[in-house]
């Protein structure tokens, strides 16, 4: 058993446990990785990176990669092959050539 399928079945466990899995559909997962990623930006507001409190940034993190984690999960998808389909496709829209150093997005290179 690799890794992310160990995290996977202990967000199962968890979730089953409490009977949540009725509160997980998809739509709730995605507006729930949305609410998490906003808390997380809440940790950064008015303050420089370097202010912003690392061990809550790490409970954010956590909370929106175990929604994201779930949502994969709930669709069947490899989240390694996901991943890395996406860095494919994403080293075709942004070759190193035009990229390297840029903030540009690839219809503006």
């Amino acid at each position: 058993m690799n890794d992310t399928q160990q995290i996977i079945d202990a967000l199962i466990k968890f979730r089953n446990e409490r009977d949540w899995e009725q509160f997980h559909n998809p739509k709730d997962l995605a507006l729930a990785i949305n609410i998490e990623a906003g808390e997380l930006l809440e940790l950064f507001l008015w303050k420089s990176p370097e202010e912003a409190d690392k061990e809550r940034i790490k409970e954010e993190l956590a909370d929106i990669f175990a929604f994201g984690f779930l949502l994969a999960n709930k669709y069947g998808f490899d989240i390694k092959q996901i991943v890395l389909d996406k860095i494919r496709i994403n080293s075709q829209k942004y070759p190193v050539h035009k990229a390297k150093g840029t903030a540009k997005k690839y219809n503006e290179l």
